[in-house]
């Protein structure tokens, strides 16, 4: 097999990087201390980027840079800052999240290779036609999806110039990612901020199943399913565990590097996983890439299933059996670990020394001598080089800029940096009273810096112009209400208010139910959900073919590329999480966009800074229930328990069902789940946000109120009718429509609008 198949390891901390390197990692991807989605790992300084950019490049290893949250518009200043130092830094590319960000590279820093995060929740035909013309060239395909999802995306991102990455193994999210909100409504850490509190991990009190850890999955391990990832096509294999340690970075790569190598050289596969249940791991699955969604995917410990597996391997019974493994255990674990100590004690990431020298006299050239990679000027030494560069112009007695030791301290200083410790500046054979033309002396400058760069061209910072803020489109902010049921159509009677249809996130094959009600029903606008997988995207699209309606809310961006294709006006829901004006401007000038939900996670100074397009709408929800999250596998095969061994289509098409699980604390959570939708857990509370309507009605175009059931639980379902004229009210400026929306919701919260991200 001649093509390259990248093995892509996790860098929580600078020992991480060296363990994975020496460990046979064809690439590393890491964080800064900011920016990034992994904020519980020790993560890098730029200095510290620095110096594993290089040792990476000394072993031909890639380094890709997580930049992969939501960004918030004060901090963009500091992210286009920090765009201008890596374009100047040598890394492979950066991983992001934000659609902003994607706008920001295109236009100004097109020289860095950008790679769609998993957080962005790529999962059908139509995002990759989207990430491909926002200026992706990678993306990370969905955790969820399996060997044949994973193939047909990976066919057709080759066809447009992306490649693929698959997480292979580590940690397993039950959740869609980019799709969970339960840290960041539960305690305001948000997921999407890098802030996870892994709520899928916590304690619950015992459900009907008898279980205490209802969300918690076993661990992601592909190790035997190598040959099918190589059938699909994909490029990279990609371990999980920033937050990992060097031990574990280690001992899973190198097992990793050795099957691989083995598949490549032999075809077979070496069967002996054992080192890989001797670090940290709940057990192992691979049921999402084998899509076989099965009740073994759960297990009841979120804690660490080493010691576990290696009793229940050796059938130890006795007290002293079980001692004697375990012992056994920690010796493999602690000869594992002084392996790595001993191969990366010599590795280094510290700044190169580096020693400038100034030499040269009347009617000479002025010579710049610099010393790379050693702190004795000149000593023999293998990794050390010289760089010799001379001015054009000759030395000439000095008028009144003389070429003194001050100003050339001074004007050189700037390379003590990430990259080097400027440690002395020489002058032993540089005579006084001379000068040459300033531009020489700056050229000279430049030059070095290009030599000290590896010969590349250093890029010049770049000024990005500020976004002009632009004032709303329309007078006072219009109504708009969302419904998923028929039952609910009189409600069209009941207000001039634009409605919403929700659609689910499965359908029947070849079925034209919600095509059928939305030609006789031509006032509902379609609402199209977040995740469309396979069969039930492209029926998704066939609703867009066989319908044309004049305008749609896609919480989906494959789905609005395919509106865009087709010249239908489209808006981008409240789960595409726009934070700040970038994401505007990629979502317009990309898509046509034709307007956006500004994202409920972050508060009223947060989104009073964000800049408009010219003719953009902007729209806000400020009642609805509030999701924790969704999954593709089933919360109620741990809860209330289900007879089915393992899900299939018919259970996305037919469940209805809806319980509750309670945490140690005492606080109970809706599992709720639309005929047609991926089963969701909601908040105990409903998000009801009236500050927001006093706040920024001039900022708004419209405010938007759910009156779906989903997430209702066993909540008493309100009077619809009622609802409608308490928020007509509210918005025409009734002083008692708060008063009487608190009484009918009175389970409710705005917390996330108070605290923002």
């Amino acid at each position: 097999m001649s093509r390259k198949i990248e093995l892509l390891a996790p860098g929580g901390d600078v020992e991480a990087i060296k363990a994975a390197i020496v460990a046979g990692a064809n690439a590393v991807y890491c964080g800064l201390d900011t920016l990034n989605a992994r904020n519980r790992a020790a993560n890098l300084s730029f200095e510290d980027l620095t110096g594993v950019l290089r040792l990476a490049h000394k072993y031909d290893c890639e380094v890709f840079l997580t930049l992969n949250v939501v960004v918030l518009e004060q901090e963009l200043p500091s992210v286009i800052k920090l765009l201008n130092k890596l374009v100047n830094s040598g890394i492979d590319g950066i991983i992001v999240q934000d659609l902003g960000m994607f706008n920001l590279v295109k236009k100004f820093f097109p020289t860095l290779d950008i790679h769609a995060s998993t957080q962005l929740t790529t999962h059908n035909e139509g995002q990759i036609h989207f990430l491909n013309k926002i200026g992706a060239s990678r993306v990370n395909l969905s955790r969820e999806l399996n060997i044949g999802e994973i193939t047909s995306l990976t066919k057709l991102s080759h066809d447009v110039g992306i490649l693929t990455e698959v997480f292979v193994h580590g940690a397993l999210c039950i959740a869609f990612s980019g799709q969970c909100y339960s840290s960041s409504v539960s305690v305001g850490n948000s997921g999407n901020r890098g802030r996870c509190s892994q709520a899928c991990r916590d304690e619950y009190e015992v459900t009907a199943t008898g279980n205490k850890y209802p969300l918690n999955l076993k661990d992601n391990s592909a190790y035997f399913d190598l040959p099918e990832l190589v059938e699909a096509g994909v490029d990279s294999l990609k371990v999980e565990g920033r937050i990992k340690g060097a031990h574990y970075v280690y001992t899973v790569v190198d097992t990793w590097r050795k099957q691989i190598n083995q598949f490549v050289e032999t075809g077979k596969l070496l069967p002996d996983d054992s080192n890989l249940h001797k670090v940290f791991n709940r057990d192992f699955t691979n049921s999402f890439l084998q899509g076989n969604l099965t009740k073994d995917m759960f297990i009841d410990n979120p804690r660490d299933h080493s010691v576990k597996h290696a009793v229940d391997s050796s059938g130890a019974i006795s007290v002293v059996q079980i001692q004697h493994v375990t012992d056994e255990l920690y010796t493999d674990k602690n000869q594992l670990g002084a392996e790595l100590e001993k191969k990366i004690q010599y590795l280094s990431t510290a700044k190169l020394p580096l020693n400038i020298e100034f030499s040269g006299s009347i009617n000479t050239p002025l010579s710049i001598t610099a010393f790379v990679g050693d702190d004795s000027v000149g000593k023999n030494n293998k990794d050390a080089k010289v760089i010799s560069i001379h001015s054009k112009a000759v030395l000439a007695l000095a008028g009144k800029s003389e070429l003194n030791e001050e100003m050339l301290t001074k004007r050189f200083k700037s390379f003590n940096n990430e990259e080097f410790n400027l440690t002395e500046i020489i002058f032993t054979n540089f005579d006084s009273g001379l000068s040459i033309p300033f531009k020489e002396l700056t050229s000279l400058k430049n030059q070095l810096a290009f030599l000290l760069n590896d010969s590349i061209d250093v890029i010049p910072n770049i000024e990005v112009p500020a976004l002009s803020k632009n004032n709303k489109t329309s007078g006072k902010p219009t109504m708009s209400i969302l419904i998923a049921d028929e039952k609910d159509l009189h409600l069209c009677d009941s207000t001039d208010a634009d409605v919403y249809f929700k659609l689910p996130e499965s359908f029947k094959k070849n079925c034209t139910k919600y095509s059928d009600l939305l030609k006789a029903n031509p006032r509902l606008i379609p609402w199209f959900p977040a995740v469309l997988i396979g069969k039930d995207y492209l029926e998704a699209v066939k609703i867009l073919e066989q319908v044309k309606p004049k305008r749609i809310v896609s919480n989906n961006t494959g789905i609005a590329y395919k509106a865009y294709e087709m010249d239908i006006e489209w808006i981008a829901g409240p789960f595409l999480n726009t934070t700040n004006s970038y994401a505007l401007l990629t979502l317009k000038e990309e898509l046509n966009c034709a307007g956006a939900f500004i994202s409920n996670e972050i508060n009223r100074l947060q989104i009073r800074k964000i800049a408009r397009p010219d003719n953009f709408k902007m729209l806000y929800s400020i009642y609805h229930p509030i999701l924790m999250m969704t999954s593709r596998q089933c919360f109620f095969q741990q809860t209330v328990g289900c007879k089915k061994p393992s899900i299939e289509d018919g259970c996305m098409l037919k469940c209805e069902k809806a319980t509750t699980i309670t945490n140690v604390k005492g606080i109970s959570f809706s599992i709720d789940k639309q005929k047609g939708g991926y089963p969701s857990i909601y908040n105990d509370e409903q998000f009801l946000n009236l500050d927001v309507v006093n706040d920024l009605s001039d900022l708004f175009d419209e405010f938007f109120i759910d009156l779906t059931n989903i997430g209702a639980g066993s909540k008493a379902e309100q009077d619809k009718v009622q609802l409608i004229k308490h928020f007509e009210n509210l918005l025409q400026g009734n002083e008692q429509a708060s008063t009487q929306l608190n009484e009918m919701i009175s389970i409710s919260t705005n917390a996330q609008y108070r605290q923002g991200l």
